[in-house]
């Protein structure tokens, strides 16, 4: 076959190979799969694989902190400050606090304007008041005399009973995390009431309260950390931008994006999914099937549903108006000279005269728009369907079934981690495959070679991880239920491994090429490609196109092999071994 790469044109798709997932063309033009280094037929040595693989997974910009993590990072910053500035840790802490636990912030401040800074957060120099030697005081709440050993103060000097500051502590705490910036009780006292006042007088329940909302303040009031917004998880996320990938994978399991703090919804940006969960959560559809689907009483005006053939309608009690469904006229005008009961002819003659124009064209349109949106939409809920399936049969691998079959097999849980990885990896594809129905909903309607184009590659990928998913589920099953070692697991350990790397590749450049906006397509209906060669060119020098961004090659990979113990598959260019007449991935016949 000659390996011309000319430009096709979007709306021609049907010229490309018929397997775009698998990728098995020779005269594909649009190398949309060449993220790799340009020795495409170099790129798959065995030897270099894992390397090079392992060279392109992006790098972690975030780190999950636990209990314990949060709690020495706030006591490490406390005392770095205290350190610094020569202050108590108690003073330290409220300065932090106040500067939303920014240690550069607070250095800044105080090494500016010092005094400034100690007026702004309640930090005294010296009490306002000064007691000398006083044996009783008076409490400045409840006006009694007190003897010294039951009275506190702040910094400022004021006298409080101890009664009244648990009260006024109590209170404060109760009120919630606002407890942490608490004053002095005099109401022109500005002093700062720090933690080791909460310890001398406060309840051991106002204690542990009080501890939780300070260690709570140390992730909700720094920029850069926010608690799992999963249910009932207490680990925290750090996340340091620069990558453009906000995907936060918590080890709850949970994936959220760190910018909007939803689910994670790559290749969608944060703004169409706040679009797209506003839309199924409003009352617009609603209204959009109300229009669609029913008309109003000429009576009473309620909506009303046709759920029967016959076009004489009844309104429900009290109206109970008999009208045709159709002209929406009094039924008592209507008979076998209008039609009968399944047509009417006043209806038909007004419609020709454009009676009804503007009121059918509305319902018309709102029925294409709910029929859009309902398109997408079950195709969204069915892949999160799937993908809630997907986690519960993952959760039972890893507690049951891979032991089982460890027994079973005769071989070490190490050596089926391939299994649970190719779960992972549904899992994943799963939700990118869900939100690349939010991706389809929104993008332009008339920019119908990029719509068309991406209608292809979401079918592509729907069908490879359906692949994936068949295979990891069902086949797998007579293993498991084996009565001892097959021979066959080994051939099954290979073509799993294998769809779940191809798959995983797939996935990866798609969402690149949906998230760079699918800019290989131009405005002119041209899929652009910056590949080309020579018909006399080498399979190897196939698919070297640009490393630029969204260029996304045809073909899954490019596994070429240079030796001759290996022949690639048209199909999935699996490489399999050369004495293989079928691949051990597609079972496609060799050729």
């Amino acid at each position: 076959m000659d390996s011309e790469e000319d430009m096709h044109d979007a709306n021609d798709l049907e010229s490309l190979d018929d397997d775009y997932y698998s990728g098995g063309t020779e005269d594909a033009a649009m190398n949309y799969y060449s993220d790799y280094d340009d020795d495409a037929d170099d790129y798959f040595d065995e030897a270099d694989d894992s390397e090079r693989l392992e060279s392109r997974r992006p790098e972690q910009n975030f780190t999950i902190l636990k209990e314990s993590d949060i709690q020495q990072r706030q006591e490490e910053d406390i005392t770095r400050v205290a350190t610094v500035l020569s202050i108590s840790r108690v003073d330290a802490s409220i300065l932090l606090r106040h500067y939303n636990w920014s240690v550069s912030k607070v250095h800044d401040a105080w090494f500016a304007e010092e005094d400034r800074v100690r007026k702004a957060v309640g930090l005294l120099d010296k009490p306002i008041i000064e007691h000398a030697d006083a044996r009783e005081l008076t409490c400045g709440i409840c006006f009694e005399n007190h003897p010294r050993a039951k009275i506190e103060m702040a910094s400022c000097g004021h006298p409080f009973c101890l009664s009244c500051w648990e009260g006024y502590i109590s209170t404060s705490i109760s009120d919630g995390p606002g407890c942490l910036m608490l004053r002095c009780p005099d109401p022109a006292c500005g002093a700062a009431v720090g933690q080791d006042m909460i310890n001398r007088v406060a309840s051991d329940e106002d204690k542990q309260k009080y501890s939780r909302y300070l260690l709570r303040s140390y992730i909700e009031d720094n920029k850069k950390s926010k608690w799992c917004p999963a249910p009932g998880c207490e680990y925290a996320v750090t996340f340091d931008a620069g990558s453009g990938n906000y995907d936060v994978s918590c080890l709850c399991s949970y994936c959220f994006c760190w910018n909007c703090t939803e689910e994670a919804h790559r290749p969608v940006d944060c703004g169409t999914v706040s679009k797209w969960i506003l839309k199924n959560s409003a009352e617009s559809e609603n209204m959009n099937w109300i229009l669609a689907n029913s008309k109003p009483c000429p009576k009473c005006k309620r909506p009303i549903e046709k759920n029967q053939g016959c076009m004489h309608m009844t309104c429900t009690p009290p109206c109970k108006f008999e009208f045709c469904w159709l002209c929406l006229g009094a039924w008592s005008d209507h008979g076998e000279r209008t039609g009968g009961f399944y047509a009417c002819n006043r209806y038909e003659a007004a419609k020709q005269e454009g009676v009804y124009d503007d009121a059918e064209r509305r319902r018309e349109m709102a029925k294409n728009s709910l029929e859009r949106y309902t398109h997408y939409y079950e195709r969204w809920a069915s892949n999160q369907s799937s993908r809630q399936k997907a986690l519960a049969d993952l959760h039972q691998m890893q507690t049951v079934h891979i032991e089982k079959l460890s027994d079973i097999q005769c071989q070490p849980e190490s050596q089926l981690k391939f299994i649970t990885e190719a779960w992972l990896q549904i899992v994943e594809c799963r939700r990118v495959l869900k939100w690349t129905y939010a991706y389809g909903f929104y993008l332009p309607e008339h920019e119908h070679a990029k719509k068309q184009f991406f209608e292809y590659l979401q079918g592509e990928a729907e069908s490879g991880l359906e692949r994936l998913h068949q295979c990891a589920e069902k086949e797998l099953q007579p293993f498991l239920n084996a009565d001892g070692p097959s021979k066959e697991f080994n051939d099954f350990r290979t073509k799993l491994a294998g769809l779940t790397s191809v798959t995983k590749n797939y996935f990866e450049n798609l969402v690149r090429a949906l998230e760079n906006g699918l800019a290989d397509v131009d405005t002119n209906g041209a899929a652009s490609s910056k590949a080309t060669s020579s018909k006399g060119a080498s399979p190897s020098s196939k698919g070297r196109g640009g490393r630029g961004k969204g260029n996304f090659r045809i073909s899954m990979s490019s596994r070429m092999t240079d030796d001759n113990s290996h022949w690639s598959c048209d199909q999935c260019t699996y490489a399999n071994v050369r004495s293989a007449t079928v691949c051990q991935i597609c079972n496609q016949p060799r050729r």
